[in-house]
């Protein structure tokens, strides 16, 4: 097993230019296979939301919900690199509630850090997180919790204007002491301008090639998400329609009576057996 990394080795990856791998994982079984598979980090994403429980968006997840998903995670990847997502209004309201719920991820669920979304008008939340000792990844671009201000699941930096603020956001969570930075669908010349310039970590989800790692949504990468598959995402299986046949095989077995075969049964020693069918002959013939 490999050595879990630490905020340093994310820096070092950057400066010798080695690519950080990255996924959600909501569970503890995908958090074991993540870790098996030797992946550097792992989000614990509110897109656990639409993923996990059927929401139309992000913007219902709780604090609680995330907080366990989180601990199931950490419990299936000890070894693993892991970040909690702060949930819709966890942060929104004052620097010392965004605080205090950024110190339960570590508190509850023993995360290495926490992200959270916007640049510019988040800085002070994420000084005052820094200054509580806790790692911050800052989240620019689309930031799905904004949804609405920006016109819904729209690429964001298209237009020179655009672009000029996605920069300006990034290089405002640097200075705020942001730790490490994910860009999310936005123009790769904007991506490797930003990568270029901060010294922290920059990441890309739907964002180009141009940065330190890629992150996506486990649920996409698998194939398990069905309502829609953005344009940025390879899928590497596909495991919906191998479970929706497998399912499909076992109810066509049940109810032609070919399962359970008599491998899955558990049957009684042949005394044991003997004995059981004598009593049940006599409570039979003894039934008034």
């Amino acid at each position: 097993m490999a050595k879990k990394k630490a905020i340093h080795d994310f820096y070092q990856m950057k400066k010798s230019k080695e690519k950080v791998t990255w996924l959600t994982s909501y569970d503890f079984p995908t958090a074991q296979f993540a870790q098996k598979a030797g992946l550097d980090m792992i989000l614990v994403g509110d897109s656990l939301g639409m993923c996990v429980y059927g929401y139309k968006g992000t913007i219902p997840v709780t604090m609680d919900q995330c907080i366990l998903h989180c601990d199931a995670v950490r419990r299936g990847a000890p070894d693993t690199f892991i970040v909690g997502d702060m949930p819709f209004m966890s942060y929104q309201i004052s620097d010392s509630k965004a605080v205090y719920n950024a110190g339960r991820f570590l508190k509850e669920a023993d995360m290495d850090a926490i992200k959270l979304e916007g640049g510019t008008r988040v800085v002070s939340r994420i000084k005052a997180i820094v200054n509580a000792g806790i790692l911050v990844v800052a989240h620019i671009g689309l930031t799905p919790q904004s949804t609405g201000i920006l016109g819904g699941h729209k690429v964001q930096g298209r237009t020179a204007r655009e672009a000029e603020l996605v920069v300006e956001d990034a290089l405002a969570i640097q200075a705020a002491g942001a730790h490490m930075l994910l860009v999310e669908a936005v123009p790769p010349e904007v991506t490797g301008y930003i990568a270029q310039t901060l010294s922290i970590p920059v990441f890309s989800i739907g964002a180009g090639k141009e940065c330190d790692g890629q992150l996506l949504i486990v649920s996409d990468l698998i194939g398990q998400f069905q309502a829609f598959t953005p344009r940025f995402v390879k899928k590497y299986c596909d495991v919906a329609t191998i479970i929706t046949d497998a399912m499909k095989a076992y109810c066509k077995d049940v109810r032609k009576g070919n399962f359970p075969e008599e491998q899955h049964c558990y049957h009684m020693p042949e005394e044991e057996k003997q004995i059981f069918l004598t009593r049940i002959q006599d409570r039979t013939n003894h039934r008034p």
